[in-house]
């Protein structure tokens, strides 16, 4: 039999709300704990425990809320048999017409297992690049590089690139004239207008760029390199602005420089041992 809130005594009524006041604090305390251990400072070389303890997290919250709700109907008159038999009902006829839902959990277990992605990795998953902060139940939470979470279902999960440095490698060399003077200008030119376009578009870096210094082909002619590391698929403030400023400024030093002496190339980073820097 089913009772309505009237016919409840108060001591269940005041377990009724004990009992949902205590589950949202008990769920409180699981995002407070899970937050504190996918913290970067706490579990920063174990990613894929990281991963896994997120996943969870998803998976614990909804099993609460389930039980809770369950607690309350009983309270009502409701048996917890015909409770899950009803769930599961009524699950299944959902089924049907959600399977995106099954699809959400099945996605987000390979994604884990299969070792696609991670926490703090770098991804780009349907156009949307970013850098993971959650895998749950549903979603995957990417922070893009404007700042902004963008939550992408796990059924929507196509093709996943994964940049395992964190970064693109954007180098812009630039040819250096025989004449030594020139070329020291040109240097110290190149310099100020790389930390001129840092400050300008702090929104592209990964990181602050760096002059690799001289290099000299094969054939004998030098050139300076920067190093640029960068968001995927923004680079074309490089490609087009930084560039064209970059051959005006050559060519107020030495007249004979050319558009075609200032290339702009992306390239995959060489692995290093752990004690060098990138």
């Amino acid at each position: 039999m089913v009772l309505f809130l009237g016919e409840l005594p108060f001591q269940r009524i005041g377990l009724v709300i004990l009992v949902i006041g205590g589950a949202h604090l008990l769920i409180f305390l699981v995002r407070r704990v899970v937050s504190f251990l996918v913290g970067r400072q706490r579990l920063g070389k174990l990613p894929k425990l990281r991963s896994v303890i997120s996943l969870l997290n998803s998976v614990i919250i909804f099993t609460l809320y389930f039980s809770m709700f369950g607690f309350v109907l009983n309270e009502f008159g409701v048996s917890l048999t015909a409770y899950f038999a009803s769930a599961t009902v009524i699950g299944l006829a959902v089924g049907f017409g959600s399977q995106g839902v099954v699809q959400d959990v099945v996605t987000g277990l390979t994604l884990v297992f299969s070792d696609l992605i991670d926490i703090d990795d770098m991804v780009e998953i349907g156009g949307q690049v970013g850098i993971v902060r959650s895998i749950g139940m549903r979603f995957v939470i990417i922070e893009n590089p404007l700042g902004a979470r963008v939550y992408i279902p796990n059924r929507s999960i196509g093709n996943v690139i994964n940049y395992p440095k964190g970064y693109i490698r954007c180098l812009v060399d630039v040819t250096l004239p025989d004449d030594a003077g020139a070329a020291e200008a040109m240097e110290k030119q190149i310099r100020f207008m790389m930390d001129n376009f840092a400050d300008q578009y702090p929104g592209i870096l990964v990181a602050v760029p760096s002059v690799e210094g001289r290099m000299e082909t094969k054939a004998g002619k030098a050139y300076l390199r920067v190093k640029f590391r960068i968001w995927p698929g923004r680079g074309t403030p490089l490609e087009t602005l930084f560039k064209q400023e970059l051959v005006k400024a050559m060519q107020s030093i030495h007249p004979d420089f050319t558009d075609w002496m200032v290339s702009v190339l992306y390239e995959t980073e060489k692995k290093r041992s752990p004690g060098n820097s990138i």
